[in-house]
């Protein structure tokens, strides 16, 4: 069975309004997410699924295909439940979820989670990245503690691990993982999470990860080197976005070659 990836996209951001069709380099911020997933590789179909008109008919232009889904979701996993389950979608065994604001997210990423679940390791995906203890104290960025089989142990705003003895320091420096939001699913595991109900620790932190790792289901967790992805959400954000992305495609397809 192949890979479908999926790019949940809505309209209703805070802090950045209309963000999906807020331009980058000249096109749709989901324009651009679309392509660089689909220049990756690493599925069998990428479409996006949104509940908006002007999204579905800006991706369209632009040669995508777009599922119309609920404006009634709670989280960009529920939306992409709703396309995979979709009958046409029925032969794909991996689903794959990139969020529409990450056009920076490393093929690395998203390759390495969908093989989590496409081998049989783990129902459930997720990526991070080696980063410097700097991150630790920003709740922007969230952190994942892995055990050694590569399980997700736990996912928070805070910061983990803890340094407690500065003697420990290296070690820490070791085991500091910045997550990266892309998930991948099994058809049975992504039913399962969207079948649970919320849960406090989910709640608390606003991560959905910690609903499905709470009742237990395994995460696992694909370290990559690549450079943490930036992700766009607030104007100053799409204005680095913009500075940087001709170099960073460059070096993308650079790299590809």
């Amino acid at each position: 069975m192949g890979t479908l990836v999926v790019i949940p996209a809505r309209l209703g951001a805070m802090r950045l309004p209309r963000k999906p069709l807020r331009l980058l380099s000249g096109l749709p911020l989901i324009v651009r997410v679309w392509q660089r997933i689909s220049q990756m590789n690493v599925a069998d179909a990428v479409v996006v699924a949104t509940d908006d008109e002007s999204v579905a008919s800006a991706v369209e232009q632009a040669g995508a295909e777009c599922v119309m889904t609920s404006d009634r979701h709670g989280s960009g996993t529920e939306r992409v439940a709703e396309v995979a389950f979709q009958h046409r979608f029925r032969g794909y065994g991996t689903i794959v979820n990139v969020q529409g604001d990450e056009p920076f997210i490393g093929s690395g990423a998203v390759s390495g989670a969908a093989e989590l679940v496409s081998s049989g390791r783990f129902p459930l995906g997720t990526a991070a990245s080696r980063a410097s203890k700097e991150i630790l104290d920003t709740p922007s960025l969230v952190k994942v503690v892995v055990a050694d089989d590569g399980r997700a142990l736990y996912f928070s705003r805070a910061p983990i691990p803890y340094l407690r003895d500065r003697a420990d320091s290296a070690m820490q420096a070791e085991r500091t993982l910045q997550h990266i939001g892309v998930y991948a699913y099994t058809r049975e595991a992504l039913r399962e999470w969207v079948s649970l109900p919320p849960h406090p620790l989910e709640e608390i932190e606003r991560l959905e990860q910690l609903r499905p790792l709470a009742a237990g289901l395994p995460i696992g967790v694909a370290v990559t080197n690549e450079a943490p992805a930036s992700g766009i959400d607030t104007e100053e954000d799409l204005e680095r976005a913009n500075a940087l992305w001709d170099s960073f495609m460059a070096g993308a397809v650079s790299n590809a070659r």
